[in-house]
């Protein structure tokens, strides 16, 4: 893996932690010779931790729609920064540009951008690991509507298998680097 896919709030959130998370994540991206790739923002956790790579050396590049740009809400100092024309090119070349996901806390933006790149995982559209940073509980919520959906048979348990989750960077970048993806098709059946 050489670089990262990071989706998080364009706010700060509740809890401090959110922040202190975000910039360690950045940190441990660098210690990693890792590269960020981001929503290309410059507000809330997204310029965490983005300043934060920056900051320790890193790489960091977002992609951010022009319709934001025009909002001053790009951050100026990335090692650089694609302007897309919307919202569908951007998740596209941001899954290009990576080789793994993780979702941080944020809002219907996060959880539609992972969502979005599992259920390409699930199709077989790319084989990359995609993981959630489970923050002070934060996708507690989530990992148990994933697990209620496997038990109402909507999603196959391999598939379920497909969201790595932990609370720490650490960890969490471990099984992404060792993340075997799943063969199993999608469809139970056809009928």
């Amino acid at each position: 893996m050489k670089s990262i896919c990071v989706f998080c709030g364009s706010n700060f959130g509740a809890r401090s932690t959110y922040k202190l998370a975000a910039q360690e994540v950045g940190r441990v991206l660098v210690d990693r010779g890792l590269g960020l790739v981001y929503g290309g923002g410059n507000v809330g956790l997204m310029g965490a931790i983005a300043d934060a790579v920056l900051e320790a050396g890193g790489k960091a590049i977002g992609v951010i729609p022009q319709s934001l740009v025009d909002k001053e809400l790009a951050h100026a100092g990335l090692t650089q920064l694609h302007i897309v024309n919307s919202m569908h090119e951007r998740k596209a070349l941001m899954a290009e540009l990576s080789d793994g996901f993780i979702a941080m806390p944020g809002g219907f933006g996060t959880f539609e951008e992972f969502c979005e790149v599992l259920t390409w995982s699930q199709l077989g559209f790319h084989q990359k690991p995609c993981g959630l940073l489970n923050v002070d509980g934060y996708y507690d919520p989530l990992i148990t509507l994933f697990d209620h959906a496997v038990e109402e048979q909507f999603v196959r348990p391999p598939h379920r298998s497909l969201v790595l989750v932990d609370s720490q960077i650490h960890p969490l970048l471990d099984k992404l680097a060792t993340f075997e993806p799943s063969t199993l098709p999608k469809w139970v059946d056809r009928d």
